[in-house]
């Protein structure tokens, strides 16, 4: 039981990489839309590569979207809607008619008779206003020339000129009594129709909805049927509108009735095959070409995160609407990569999620396409992000990749630009403006992950922040040195390169450790007076050596990322205190070597082997007497052969040309510091 736990305990790496592995494409399989894949591959405008096709089974062809619309709009603009006429408002109009009457038309200016008269022609002119009802200005009005108009619960159809209208009234009014020639009492007419007349036709909303749902229902989503084994495309014949039509109706009739209960098993299967093999694909590239990510579980954790967010944020966009398939910003997984990693990676990781989602997309070659392309673009263009204009440039140039290319798909498709979506250009568009996110996205990424970008880094090089201003105050001497050091390594590493900025933060921070005791340092010495002379060589090498330690320990107490610890642990690597070593060894000849010896690690990267050579080298020549260039090219190699002889490279990714190439700049650097001026004359 030991034995196997033990087991467990050291392999638990591995372990973790398979579970992951595992639930990933069990996420990604999820994730997929529930359905079969049609096998075969088509596009309108190009030829069929395959046999001739026939029926397989009897199915019907079903109306484009465009087509569906259409149909929907003519029923829209034909159909009748329903209008209220309410009598009660007739009523109670004829009843105020009567009353305000003889206040309008006194008896005083009116004989009786002409009263009789005038009231008779009001009331058929009240008559003729509501024989149809008058609609309100504001009232809602078919698009139909035709309505029905509900009156007494019977439906009568008239046309909308039959309906008065508000604005209407005194035209009528003028045009009734000029009919009667009384034209010379309209003034009056007008006044009490004013006060009196109301509207009393009102919509039928719900009646209306309704009816015009129920016609669009009869709208039939085909038309047309294909029996079996009728010839549907021939080899080499052109896919264009009819044929089209018909291959996406067999295409949508084969993917939903695929999906069946004894099928959906091994399909399932067959999208868990394929999406291992290309997770699969990935962990061999990791542990071929990038074994030190491999070996970093939260960095194998952060890349596969990445890849089921681009591929879960697509299957959502996908189903709510695959029009919008192109808004999610699909880019920013290369650029966010590449941050953190290396473009090679980016880019490989980046085509692998686009074929993953080529399972899900409609138009998989043009998405394939189109994305593979912005990818490259990505991570040809992106660099330097902690410069706020890269990023506007880069995206802008994505952008445009994805117009262009959408652009010249349409031309091959359709052979004109009759029918182009101008909106699409608005999703690529808002794909540009999300993919902007990446910056917050970065730093969100950095919290959760413990990861380092270049704008952190640009951060951290900063010599007015708290722990370098600290340094510069307690150690003035190792903050001098410091910024030396970090001057030399940076222009080393963008001689060979490596990643210049990553040199120049953890040459600030190396010897951070130095604050504690800084007078025990020869660089911040002001005076004659050396404490290591009233020490035991032993005691003295130990306070030295724990400038490493104690600097790791207030790197982590002032959270700093551990790819910059990293330069604090392996600056010195396992070399000696060789002076304080000497010292003893001059003493007592059985002096154990290991007492002189720092920790460790040795430096496992490029950019932590530049700051070994660049600290010995800047701290040892100080002692320079004469630093002539021939001093300085033998200074240079006894320091760094002495490195190379102690196997303090041996675990870095570094050649034997780029080290050359390092001590060269070493040695130029080195002759301009110490160039002597002309001695001008008194």
């Amino acid at each position: 039981m030991e034995d196997s736990l033990n087991k467990v305990y050291r392999n638990q790496s591995l372990i973790y990489k398979y579970v992951l592995y595992f639930v990933t494409i069990g996420c990604i399989v999820f994730f997929f839309p529930k359905g079969g894949k049609f096998k075969y591959e088509f596009q309108k405008g190009k030829p069929w590569q395959y046999e001739n096709l026939y029926a397989p089974f009897d199915f019907s062809i079903k109306k484009t979207s465009e087509e569906l619309a259409e149909e929907r709009k003519a029923i829209e603009g034909q159909q009748m809607a329903y209008y209220n006429y309410d009598d009660l408002v007739v009523q109670e109009v004829t009843q105020e008619f009567r009353e305000k009457f003889t206040t309008t038309f006194t008896s005083d200016r009116f004989s009786a008779g002409e009263r009789r008269r005038l009231e008779r022609v009001g009331m058929e002119i009240l008559n003729e206003l509501y024989k149809n009802g008058i609609l309100q200005n504001s009232e809602e009005i078919s698009n139909s020339d035709r309505i029905y108009l509900i009156k007494n619960n019977e439906a009568r159809r008239i046309t909308k000129n039959d309906l008065q209208n508000i604005s209407q009234i005194d035209a009528t009014i003028q045009e009734q009594l000029r009919s009667r020639r009384m034209g010379v009492y309209y003034s009056l007419f007008q006044e009490l129709f004013f006060n009196i007349v109301k509207p009393n036709v009102t919509i039928a909303a719900d009646l209306s909805k309704m009816e015009l749902e129920d016609e669009l229902s009869k709208i039939s989503l085909t038309r047309g049927n294909v029996d079996e084994g009728k010839l549907i495309i021939a080899k080499g014949e052109v896919v264009e509108a009819e044929n089209l039509k018909i291959l996406n109706s067999l295409k949508s009739e084969f993917e939903s009735t695929l999906w069946t209960a004894n099928n959906q098993y091994f399909i399932l299967f067959g999208y868990t095959v394929l999406v291992a093999l290309v997770l699969m694909m990935l962990f061999f590239f990791l542990k071929k070409y990038r074994p030190a990510i491999y070996r970093n579980n939260v960095k194998v954790t952060f890349i596969f995160f990445n890849i089921l967010l681009m591929v879960f944020l697509t299957t959502l966009v996908v189903k709510y609407n695959e029009a919008y398939v192109f808004v999610v910003p699909l880019c920013i997984l290369p650029l966010i990569l590449k941050t953190f990693f290396d473009a090679r990676l980016g880019l490989f990781v980046h085509v692998l999620t686009v074929l993953i989602l080529g399972f899900v997309v409609p138009n998989s070659f043009e998405y394939i396409f189109l994305q593979i392309i912005a990818g490259i673009v990505t991570i040809l263009t992106v660099s330097e992000l902690y410069k706020r204009a890269n990023l506007f440039i880069s995206v802008g140039q994505i952008t445009l990749i994805y117009i262009v290319g959408y652009f010249a798909f349409h031309i091959i498709h359709e052979g004109n630009l009759d029918n182009i979506h101008w909106f699409t250009f608005g999703f690529f568009l808002l794909n540009g403006m999300i993919t902007l996110f990446a910056q917050p996205l970065i730093y969100i990424y950095e919290k959760i992950f413990g990861m380092v970008s270049d704008v952190s880094l640009l951060e951290l090089s900063d010599t007015n922040s708290k722990l370098l201003k600290e340094l510069s105050n307690k150690a003035p001497g190792t903050f001098h040195h410091s910024l030396q050091v970090a001057n030399l390594a940076e222009a080393a590493a963008n001689a060979i390169g490596a990643n210049a900025m990553l040199v120049r933060v953890g040459a600030l921070y190396h010897d951070i450790g130095k604050m504690n005791n800084p007078t025990y340092f020869t660089e911040n010495q002001v005076t004659n007076v050396n404490p290591h002379d009233d020490l035991d060589p032993k005691d003295s090498a130990k306070i030295i050596i724990a400038h490493v330690i104690e600097g790791i320990e207030m790197a982590q107490k002032n959270k700093l990322p551990d790819r910059v610890i990293d330069f604090i642990r392996t600056h010195h690597g396992t070399t000696r205190v060789y002076y304080f070593y000497k010292k003893e060894l001059d003493k007592n000849p059985e002096t154990d070597e290991a007492d002189f010896q720092y920790p460790g690690p040795i430096p496992f990267s490029k950019e932590t082997a530049i700051l070994m050579m660049s600290d010995s080298v800047e701290a040892a020549s100080k002692s320079l007497v004469n630093p002539t260039y021939p001093v300085i090219e033998a200074f240079v190699e006894k320091i760094v052969s002495g490195q190379m002889k102690a196997n303090q490279f041996l675990n870095a990714n570094i050649t034997f040309k780029e080290i050359e190439t390092v001590k060269k700049v070493l040695k130029q650097k080195l002759t301009n510091i110490y160039h002597l001026r002309i001695e001008y004359p008194e």
